[in-house]
């Protein structure tokens, strides 16, 4: 029997309603060595929704799954239709105060890096350098045949001149950059091959029930054993991803501290949860470190 991967987590007991010093944070990054661990959260500011929060896409869409994808042609068309449409805004986000403060952190040599659990390249768009797309950026596709990667864009140029009319629809953008369309109007959307050997092409992203590459995964497991603190920002941590470095900070003593309005599957591991909205948290902390985060928000995907 095919397992669905993990899309909800419900707290035990009654969760903390967290704290809103941010003292714990403004001290570990002035000590540096801070590695940070981005989520959906920290991009709702941008315009793109997280999946859990508030108001989050899980209440009315189902993520496409790796199984779904490569197992049926409808799915593909379903989600290319989809993706097409929400590209449009998708990739037109820009970083926002969040992105900002995380980016002045990296120049300001507080950082050791930053681990996103994103696809939205707005960590370096901001100016972030040394970022770990774990789940693969959006602004790529990938084919599953010779694996030639090519950019996004000019699938979507591709895909304008085959499907001349196809849109625009009012219709909400998730945090995986689609946009939520019925089966009636998908209709007979055109899906088009790679370029290069006619195989099937997916974005460079990371599906549900998709594993992370393994080489990924010890290179981040690698900037957790290197830093002195875990910053997680915006993480509901449901997901494993995420939330085995956040373990295995734990268990080595690492202390993990977590920005994050709502209560998170990490908490227990963590020294302190601060719910506060992301943008006015980090922007204060810069404030009080005295580092000007600048208007980085010109870059682009």
């Amino acid at each position: 029997m095919r397992m669905r991967p993990t899309l909800s987590w419900t707290p035990i007991g009654d969760p903390s309603p967290g704290a809103t010093a941010l003292e714990p944070v403004v001290d570990a990054l002035d000590a540096g060595g801070v590695l940070v661990l981005s989520g959906a959260g920290l991009s709702t500011e941008s315009g793109i929704p997280d999946y859990r929060g508030e108001g989050g896409s899980l209440s009315r869409h189902t993520p496409m799954t790796y199984q779904d994808f490569t197992g049926s042609a409808q799915a593909r068309r379903r989600y290319w239709a989809r993706s097409h449409l929400g590209w449009r805004t998708f990739g037109r986000a820009r970083p926002n105060a969040g992105h900002r403060a995380v980016a002045a952190f990296g120049r300001h040599g507080l950082l050791t890096g930053v681990i996103t659990q994103n696809v939205d390249g707005l960590h370096q768009a901001a100016g972030s350098e040394d970022v770990v797309d774990i789940h693969g950026r959006l602004d790529r596709v990938v084919c599953l045949s010779c694996g030639t990667v090519s950019p996004r864009r000019e699938l979507a140029a591709r895909l304008e001149a085959a499907n001349a009319g196809f849109g625009p629809v009012d219709s909400a953008i998730n945090p995986d950059g689609d946009a939520d369309l019925s089966d009636e109007q998908v209709g007979e959307f055109q899906v088009l091959p790679c370029t290069v050997c006619g195989g099937i092409l997916k974005p460079d992203v990371v599906f549900f029930g998709e594993a992370v590459p393994p080489s990924r995964v010890q290179h981040c497991r690698a900037l957790v054993r290197e830093a002195t603190t875990l910053l997680v920002l915006g993480s509901s941590l449901t997901v494993m991803s995420g939330l085995r470095f956040v373990r295995q900070a734990d268990q080595s003593g690492t202390p993990v501290l977590i920005i994050n309005r709502d209560p998170t599957r990490g908490d227990r591991h963590a020294v302190i949860r601060i719910s506060l909205p992301l943008g006015v948290a980090l922007t204060t902390v810069a404030d009080r470190l005295g580092l000007t985060t600048g208007d980085e928000a010109a870059g682009s995907m």
